[in-house]
């Protein structure tokens, strides 16, 4: 009986101790989600035939339970180019993980692919999605489809050549002080969302006349040739001077955005000719507190919102232009010196506008007023200069204001084809032989010579 009973106390004693064990070691899943280490794994080696490399991406539980992933999922499949091991595990699909409280998992990621194939498209991605607690989250997989000089939040400094196409993925940034060329004949191929973000820097982009730099998105299938908003666009953060020649920018979100002017230089912050800006889904070129723009022979066209927009104050000086809308019904040119922000603890920008010229100029398009002009200037104490001169515009209200001086009002220019984006026009356009001798510019928009003596009005001169 003795023995039997120790047996039975011992029992007793060893079961609830694993009981008190287990209550102990498990508290309940917790509610949370993960952290990763990176939410984008690039694979930025360009292979010379068949690619094949691994990088590690890590998740986190960095709360104080247990944590229970109930799905981790290449969405591409058995027919992603990208390969994942989970734990150990190889396999597109894995379910009821459990990471530890302050715990981490790690995830392989391997891709196979023929890099150099020309028929691939210039970034190959794809996702893993990871799913907790009803919630999912995504990392994308991303690979350069093509041979090309790739730039991933990187800072670039000296020179981008022509050799290959460069594709920005993320940022191609200038640092304070350096500046960037960019050869003429570069082809550059922005991601979604993609910018060149000029910090403080100079930006040179010198295309010539027989060899233009275009900027535009990287997908290549024919839907996307004219769909805008693919990228961001070029942004210029108080830039140092910087100077632009026959380049095309086109179905990004905002084709040149400048912001601001670095305080320590004089002159423009952007020096543009020869170029065309269009088929943006916001701005075609936007000054923003107080930047600075010269823009001779440009066609800036079917941007969904402004060509021009000038907003809290900044300079500009456009002369033989095509500022044209013929997108949307916003009118092809904005200008107002105020900036009132959405968040009303920041203030009011009411900014000067020292140099607001433009001249010889066609300003037309579909709506039925194609430039506005609101300024304030409370107290008197900011610059507004405006002189608006010999242009053709498209206006409902014909403005009286001092500076508009000798343009010509609500003809049809007689473009050529307006559908095609071609915009030279025919002998009996209002254009023709009308442009202001006072404002020369010398050669038109595919730097031709302009007949000096009787030069015609905006980018093309016959």
């Amino acid at each position: 009986m003795r023995t039997v009973f120790s047996v039975l106390i011992l029992a007793i004693i060893v079961f609830a101790g694993l009981s008190t064990t287990s209550c102990k070691k498990f508290q309940g899943f917790s509610t949370g989600n993960l952290d990763f280490s990176k939410d984008t794994v690039v694979f930025d080696t360009v292979f010379t035939a068949i690619g094949s490399t691994t990088q590690r991406l890590k998740i986190y539980n960095n709360s104080n339970k247990t944590l229970n992933v109930d799905e981790i999922e290449l969405l591409g499949g058995s027919n992603s180019p990208f390969r994942i091991n989970v734990d150990g595990l190889k396999g597109t699909s894995f379910a009821d993980l459990e990471i530890e409280k302050n715990d981490s998992l790690f995830i392989f990621v391997e891709v196979t692919l023929e890099v150099n194939n020309a028929a691939n498209p210039m970034v190959i991605e794809d996702k893993i999605r990871f799913r907790t607690n009803g919630k999912d989250q995504f990392v994308v997989l991303a690979v350069w489809g093509q041979d090309a000089h790739f730039h991933f939040n990187d800072i670039n400094s000296g020179f981008w050549s022509n050799d290959k196409p460069h594709v920005v993925y993320g940022y191609a940034g200038i640092d304070s002080a350096q500046t960037l060329t960019i050869q003429a004949g570069t082809q550059i191929f922005m991601h979604k969302n993609a910018l060149i973000y000029n910090y403080k820097g100079t930006l040179n982009i010198m295309g010539t006349k027989t060899d233009k730099v275009v900027i535009k998105g990287d997908r290549l299938e024919q839907y996307y040739q004219d769909q805008r908003g693919q990228y961001y666009g070029v942004y210029m953060q108080e830039a140092r001077p910087s100077t632009f020649r026959h380049v095309e920018i086109k179905n990004g979100t905002a084709g040149i955005h400048l912001f601001s002017r670095d305080p320590n230089t004089t002159g423009p912050t952007l020096d543009i000719k020869y170029s065309e800006i269009h088929n943006n889904s916001r701005y075609g070129i936007f000054i923003f507190d107080g930047a600075e723009v010269a823009a001779e022979s440009c066609i800036i066209h079917k941007n969904e919102s402004h060509g021009l927009f000038v907003l809290g104050g900044g300079d500009f000086n456009f002369n033989n232009c095509n500022i044209l809308s013929y997108a949307g019904s916003v009118a092809a040119v904005g200008i107002t010196n105020v900036y009132e922000p959405n968040d009303p603890s920041q203030p009011t920008i009411i900014g000067n506008i020292n140099q607001g010229t433009i001249t010889n100029s066609a300003i037309t398009g579909n709506s039925l007023t194609e430039m506005v002009i609101n300024t304030s200037n409370p107290g008197g104490v900011v610059s507004l200069n405006f002189n608006i001169q010999r242009n053709l515009i498209l206006s409902e209200f014909i403005p009286t204001d001092s500076y508009f001086v000798n343009n010509i009002w609500n003809e049809n220019p007689l473009f050529n084809d307006i559908t095609d984006g071609v915009y030279t026009f025919q002998n009996l356009s209002p254009l023709n032989n009308s442009a202001n001798t006072a404002f020369p510019s010398f050669f038109d928009f595919c730097e031709n010579p302009r007949n000096i003596s009787t030069p015609d009005i905006g980018a093309w001169d016959l």
